[in-house]
């Protein structure tokens, strides 16, 4: 009995497994050893965010608004292709459109301070000044293609330019805003300013090329940046005035042809209502699993 409890005594005991990143095999256990608190951290949807379908939808909103800004862009070149819309009518309405535009900054002035407010004013007289010279050059540009494939890669470009068009940003640095735009937002706005020429250069008259230029542009460059002032500024308004702007645009579209009036309104109610339905409805089968298993993540700032 004295014998058996010295070898007891004397046995070396066996040490406790311990869970460590780095530190080789642990005498005793496998090197994929795990014991039976290994599950015990393991989190379920940790990081899922559950999401209010009125909320999403109100998010849809800007989506829908742009998509009837480059509607009525479509409806002013069908216009001016087909010689409703003259040089005067072009031009009239240029300077309407400017003239809100800088309304609107100046209505969100916490935003624009009046020293940004003449550098915009001074680097869009540049801006109509060099277009006015080019015009000629737009007008000549694309003499040699047929008129079918001017319309197909017109088409393209504007399915690419709404692709990859940032609708919570703007396409120039907004007033107050963090980052510069993005590279898919930039890729965006070239793809819409080739659109542009592509359809000035249809046109016959220098003049007529330059006021559907300077609307085109206009409206791509500087629509998002009002848009993005007019949310930041109110909510509330943000929504009346998309709302406005669907209503009047599906009037505009619905006296050009009613089959274009019914892809439009279809296309608003898939973006607005079953987007949102759908991205409810998917997270449902949303299933995250964290454990022990996971990389790392530093607790601080490596910058630091």
């Amino acid at each position: 009995m004295d014998t058996f409890m010295s070898e007891v005594i004397t046995s070396p005991t066996r040490p406790r497994w311990r869970k460590v990143a780095y530190g080789g095999m642990q005498p005793g256990f496998d090197d994929n050893h795990t014991d039976d608190s290994f599950l015990e951290e393991m989190v379920m949807n940790a990081n899922v965010v559950k999401r209010d379908i009125l909320k999403v939808m109100l998010d849809t909103v800007s989506i829908s608004q742009y998509l009837c800004i480059v509607a009525l862009v479509g409806l002013v070149w069908t216009y001016t292709l087909r010689s409703i819309l003259n040089e005067n009518s072009l031009l009239l309405l240029d300077v309407t459109l400017l003239g809100l535009g800088f309304l609107v900054l100046l209505l969100t002035k916490e935003m624009l301070s009046f020293n940004l407010f003449l550098r915009y004013l001074l680097n869009i007289s540049f801006f109509i000044s060099g277009l006015y010279v080019l015009a000629p050059i737009y007008q000549t540009l694309t003499t040699s293609i047929s008129s079918n494939s001017i319309w197909a890669v017109t088409v393209a470009l504007l399915v690419l330019h709404l692709f990859l068009h940032d609708y919570f940003g703007s396409t120039v640095r907004a007033p107050g805003a963090l980052h510069n735009p993005t590279l898919t937002s930039c890729i965006s706005l070239n793809a819409s300013v080739v659109a542009s020429v592509f359809i000035a250069s249809c046109l016959r008259s220098r003049l007529l090329v330059f006021a559907i230029m300077l609307f085109s542009l206009q409206v791509f460059l500087f629509a998002p940046l009002v848009t993005y002032c007019i949310k930041k500024y109110s909510f509330r308004l943000h929504l009346w005035f998309s709302f406005g702007l669907m209503i009047a645009t599906l009037a505009f579209v619905y006296t050009l042809h009613l089959l274009l009036f019914v892809m439009l309104l279809g296309l608003l109610i898939f973006v607005t209502v079953v987007c949102p339905y759908w991205l409810i409805r998917m997270q449902v089968y949303k299933f995250e699993i964290n454990g022990p298993w996971d990389e790392a993540k530093l607790c601080f700032d490596i910058t630091d």
